[in-house]
Parts: C-alpha cells; structure tokens; sequence
C-alpha cells in the first residue's frame, strides 16, 4: 500500500470515531510492516469476518480485514442484540467465545449504567439459563467493544475501503479482482490500492466479492420444483403471521380500485403458489431503543414525511388490529433490539429488490429510504390520532440512544440485509437438509433455528384486499450440520475463495442458516480451511477434510448434534 492510502486510513479512522485510538494506530502500524502477500485476505468486517481473521491469526497466519461498512461487526454491533438461535448447545469455537465474553461484560458493575443489573430480564429464546457462561443479549456498544478487543487481541490490520466493482451486466470477474489460472490474486479497492493474497474470504452480506470474481450466485427465491421443496418460491398460503387483518382496503379511495392502490402494493403479485422470482425478503433496522429520559431521543418526523405511506398501518388497526407493530425485546440499560411484528411494521416490504446487484450509491439511498420510512413509522405510531391509545401511548415512551451510534439521530447505519445475493457452489444447501432427509457429510459448523423468511411482498388479494406474501416459520426439526461445499465455490469458477456468509443454500434453507452466530462459526471454518489449503498446496476444494475436522474439534467447534 502506498503512504497515501495509509495516511488516508488514518485521517479517516480517527475522524469516524467509529474505531478507537488503539485500534487506529494499531492498523497504521500493522499496515506498514504487513508482508507484501497475505495468507488470507477477509473482505467484510461482519462478525463472521473477524472470526475468520481472529482464527487466521491463531494459526499464525497473516490476515488483512477490508472492512466497507465503517463499523465493525456488521448485525452484531449494529443492533441485533437479541440473538437469533434455536439450540444453543451447538454454538462453538470463536463464535461462543463472543457471548462469553458478553457474559463477562456484563458481570462488571461498571457496565451498567443506566440501570443495577438485577432489574434487567431477558426472555424468550435468548434467555441465559442459570450458570450458563455465556450470555445472548447486548447493546450494540457492548458488542463494538468487545468484537475491537480480538481485534486488538489477535493483532491484525482492519482498514476501511470498498472493492472495486463492475456494473450487474458487466463481464466477470471485473476490474475489483485479478484472477489468474483460476484463482484470485489480488483485489483493487475504489482507490486504487491492490491487496494481495494466497487466500480470500468474502465475508459481506452482499457477496460483492464472490460477484466481481465471477462466481454463479444467486438472488430471490428458486421454484419449489427446482430442488424438490416445498418451502420456496411464492408462499401465499403459508403467510399467516404478520399479515393484515381481513378486508382491508388497498386503494387510495376506499373502495375505489379506479384510484390506484396505496404506496408499497406490487401490482404484479403475488405470482403463481410455489414458483420462483426475483424478489427479496424484506430488510428493516433493528433499532436499539431505550425509555430512559436521560437517554432518549423522541422519535422525530422525517422532512419527506408522507402520511399515506401509512394509510395501510392506519387502517389495518381499523379493521380490528390490537397488537403491538413491533416485537421490542429487552437489552441491558433499559435498551431494546426491536424488530417486526404483525402486517404493518418496520420491513419495508418489496422495496428492496435491487440492493443485492445495487451500485454503492443505490445501495445508499435504498438504505436511507428504509431509514425515512422506518423514521416516519415510528413518528406515527408515536403521534398519530389514529393509532390505538394503549400502542400510541406506549411507543411514545421509547426513543433511540444518545449513546449508542455515531449519527445525531441515534440511528444507526447497518441495515438489516436479511439475504442478498447466495452463491452456487460446490454444494447446494436446501430444505431437505434442515428436515434431516438429506444430512451433509462434511459438517464446517451447525445450523439451529427455524426455516424463517419475512415477507417479501405486499400485493391485493384475489377478493380485493391487502395482503402480504412471502412470510414462512416452519421448525420442529433438531440441528443439522452445513456442508463444507456451502462455503466454496465450483472449483472451475474460484480455487481459492471460501464464503461463509452468502454462502450456497436455497432461499428458504438460507432462512434456516443465516443467523450471527453461525456466522461466526463458518467464518472461525472457513479461516481453517483457507490455511489448510495453503499448507497442503490445494485449492479449497481439495482441502484433507478429515484433518480440517479435527482441527474444528480441537478448536471448540461443534460438527454433530447435541441433545
């Protein structure tokens, strides 16, 4: 790298305040004595990226963490602290150690500030049994501080930077990677400067590397046909949770079909039952809130503020709606991770079908439509006349946190991109897999919770109403093991890639898979693999599983079920 680019790094660093000190001047210095090649290259400083570069460094490798977002951690520290998980048992290795580490947190008296900590309660699925040393709700702060400490720790450069890409249509791989005989050499970021590396791993939630290399992906839902499923495509008959009251009305003038339908209905759904499109589950913010007056921010009304955009919230409580939009689960110091519920909530549904393939700047403003949306929700169920006294009351009592994120707002940046793009890879994961009629051979890790999928679509009914497609909650099976082909690609597209995040399943396998803390797990997996197949000379394909198995063991991760 040039003194340019570090000097860049550093200016933009200490000017975020998104990183610490520390952690600035240890990247400038890690940066100027970095070897020219590194063994492993992490694009994504999502959880599973640092997992990935923590365990790279604890096999004594070299490792660069390209981080696009600006705050490390991705979901993790940007407000999904009520963490989504079915058995617990199966988490291991780096990823476990991160919630242990939430539980030493939260054991210094120190980190409870505005609250004792014998008035906070969690609940649900996240509740941590007694003894238990790991703890599974945080603030997002808390969350920054301690993904910063293996940071730290481990000893590796984080830099901040975006890769180069190409447009959709554009020939692969693009002008953001340099592949040579089959295998990456280098990734060129939009300022030019080129990282080196004998292995990659694409750890965003986007797959923008995977993508610019060429590698087949995938976006939107596969027919129920194509891999004999029954979970997939459209999904008008399962969509029964989060879905609208019966008979409301979808048109501007009630009754009216002549005066058009209100904002965010698709006029071309829903599509035929079970077959596939391009359309993606909704994304939302996951809002960290807090009722506590010194704290507080009030929900304020955004400058494009347009009340019929809620016109369907309004009416939807009309038609007989009591509860409440939003599921506000319990964090520490009076704070929440809240989240949708029920038919009109904080998915912005069908409104982000371009941001997989988006450029960066589509991307933003796809982001900051969802955020005005959400902003201008909040401010009505907060405010509105119309709204239930008991829900109006109540949201009016919570605010977002003066001391959480960088924005004045209290808002924060990492949207909650559910699913974008997924690669097709050497191994296709699917709904056969998470109901145990097919199981994977090659365990890298364990999935643990519900085949989930938002919504994806709101669309008029065949007798005239609103209704909302695409939501689909099936569980009842145990955890099952992932595939070590989910993570890399057909080795005649990439030899020396792995994908841990977008990786290879179906949509409504992928519903089941992609939760933070697999995450973690298949990054902590894919950096073993990526240093096996520089010791043993082979592309990632050919990687000796049996000796990769043993060293997850040997590491703490979990590969079988646990009762």
């Amino acid at each position: 790298m040039t003194w340019r680019f570090r000097a860049a790094i550093l200016l933009a660093v200490l000017t975020s305040g998104l990183l610490s000190f520390s952690q600035t001047a240890h990247a400038w210095q890690a940066d100027a004595d970095s070897p020219t090649v590194y063994d492993v290259v992490v694009y994504g400083g999502t959880s599973g990226g640092i997992a990935a570069a923590v365990q790279v460094r604890r096999m004594d490798g070299s490792v660069i963490v390209i981080d696009p977002d600006g705050r490390v951690g991705g979901l993790t520290t940007g407000g999904l602290g009520q963490t989504d998980i079915g058995n617990k048992a199966v988490i291991g290795g780096i990823s476990r150690e991160f919630y242990q580490r939430v539980r030493k947190h939260y054991d210094n008296p120190d980190s409870w500030v505005w609250q004792e900590k014998s008035q906070y309660r969690d609940g649900g699925q996240t509740r941590t049994a007694e003894g238990e040393d790991a703890m599974w709700t945080f603030e997002p702060s808390a969350a920054l501080s301690i993904m910063n400490g293996f940071i730290e720790e481990s000893d590796f450069p984080v830099v901040q930077g975006r890769l180069k890409r190409s447009s959709k249509d554009d020939p692969k791989p693009g002008p953001g990677t340099t592949m040579e005989d089959g295998r990456l050499v280098s990734i060129e970021l939009e300022d030019g400067t080129t990282i080196r590396g004998k292995m990659f791993i694409d750890a965003t939630y986007e797959g923008d590397l995977l993508a610019e290399a060429g590698v087949e992906y995938v976006v939107g839902r596969e027919a129920n046909s194509e891999f004999n499923e029954t979970l997939n495509g459209v999904q008008t008959k399962n969509a029964t949770k989060h879905q609208f009251r019966e008979s409301v009305d979808p048109y501007v003038e009630a009754g009216n079909p002549d005066s058009g339908l209100l904002p965010f209905i698709d006029p071309e759904g829903p599509g035929e039952e079970g077959a596939g499109d391009n359309r993606v589950q909704a994304y939302c913010f996951r809002m960290c809130l807090t009722d506590h007056p010194d704290n507080r921010i009030p929900f304020a009304k955004p400058d494009d503020y347009d009340e019929q955009n809620y016109e369907l919230l309004l009416r939807n409580f009309e038609a007989g709606e009591d509860g409440f939009p939003w599921i506000n689960s319990a964090m520490p110091n009076r704070k929440t991770d809240t989240n949708n519920r029920t038919g009109f909530s904080t998915d912005f549904i069908g409104q982000n079908y371009d941001f997989p393939d988006a450029s960066y700047d589509e991307r933003e403003r796809i982001r900051e439509r969802h955020r005005s949306y959400q902003q201008g929700l909040m401010w009505t169920l907060a405010n509105h006349p119309r709204v239930p006294d008991k829900i109006r009351n109540e949201v009016a009592r919570w605010g977002t946190c003066k001391d959480e994120f960088a924005r004045e707002d209290g808002w924060q940046q990492q949207l909650y991109v559910r699913e974008a793009r997924r690669m097709r890879g050497k191994t296709v994961m699917t709904q056969a897999h998470c109901q145990g009629k097919e199981v994977a051979d090659k365990s890298v890790g364990m999935a643990a919770y519900t085949m989930d999928s938002h919504n994806v679509q709101r669309h008029v009914s065949a007798d005239g109403h609103a209704r909302n497609e695409g939501d689909v909650q099936v569980g009842g099976f145990p955890p099952y093991p992932i595939d070590y082909g989910a993570i890399v690609p057909k080795q005649d597209q990439c030899e020396n890639l792995l994908v841990p995040v977008c990786l290879s399943a179906t949509h409504i396998a992928f519903g089941s898979i992609r939760m933070e803390p697999v995450f973690m797990v298949l990054g902590q997996s894919a950096a073993t693999a990526a240093m096996h197949a520089i010791e043993e000379d082979v592309a990632v394909q050919n990687v000796d599983y049996p000796k990769l198995r043993k060293k997850l063991l040997e590491d703490g991760q979990v590969l079988e079920r646990v009762k």
